[in-house]
């Protein structure tokens, strides 16, 4: 068991990074028309619209929160006066918040992918695989809110903090120990969050590292009508 930990929390992460990083690298070099969300705005508007906002606005928050939450420093929360038993209550009072947002965004685009006939025809295989791992993760993270609610000591919050940092310098060994007496679902939770990372550059996911943001600087585009004589 600790030779399979070993290897799904210590090294399966660095696996799933350099994928995800080689494999983008090569499908941008290759496949650059490939390099794009592939909306189906034109075939439905209503529900993407209505599901893309909520599922945007839950995901970011919660990946925001992920990020802040367990890369920064034990230290850097006591100084701010926070402990571990207060960081888990926020920790899951906006990631239920946000992650109920998710949650509804993301099963109305799940079940327009479904079942509405136009967007199935035109989904691959590759779509509806994500989506559902999506939708996995996102049921495991607000499945562990309940878990966490057993025992709001942040216990098991500081050895999750204790992994992720230890991945981020590299220390392995560290970070498999750190896990390794962990709740399961947290386990899964972290397991299918690095595995995205492997589907990440075989995916539309993609359009994630080509966010617009030169858009926010450039010079509005002047349209005139056209004069009726």
């Amino acid at each position: 068991m600790n030779s399979l930990n070993t290897f799904l929390f210590g090294l399966y992460p660095y696996i799933a990074l350099f994928m995800c990083f080689i494999a983008s690298w090569i499908r941008y070099d290759r496949e650059q028309y490939t390099w794009k969300a592939s909306s189906s705005q034109l075939l439905e508007t209503k529900q993407l619209r209505v599901g893309s906002r909520l599922f945007h606005i839950g995901i970011i928050m919660v990946l925001m929160g992920h990020f802040v939450g367990l890369l920064t420093p034990v230290e850097i929360w006591h100084m701010l006066g926070i402990h571990a038993h207060h960081k888990q209550l926020i920790a899951m009072g906006l990631g239920g918040v946000f992650g109920f947002i998710c949650f509804i965004g993301l099963t109305i685009l799940l079940k327009r992918r479904l079942f509405n006939p136009r967007i199935r025809a035109t989904s691959s295989k590759m779509d509806i695989a994500v989506l559902l791992l999506l939708y996995s993760q996102l049921l495991l993270g607000l499945g562990s809110i309940f878990v966490s609610a057993g025992h709001t000591d942040g216990a098991e919050m500081l050895l999750l903090m204790s992994w992720a940092q230890n991945i981020a310098t590299f220390d392995p060994a560290e970070a498999a120990a750190a896990i390794l007496s962990v709740h399961w679902i947290y386990k899964l939770h972290v397991f299918l969050g690095m595995s995205l990372f492997i589907v990440f550059p075989f995916s539309r996911l993609v359009h994630i590292a080509s966010v617009p943001v030169k858009y926010l600087g450039r010079n509005y585009q002047v349209v005139r009508k056209k004069a009726w004589r």
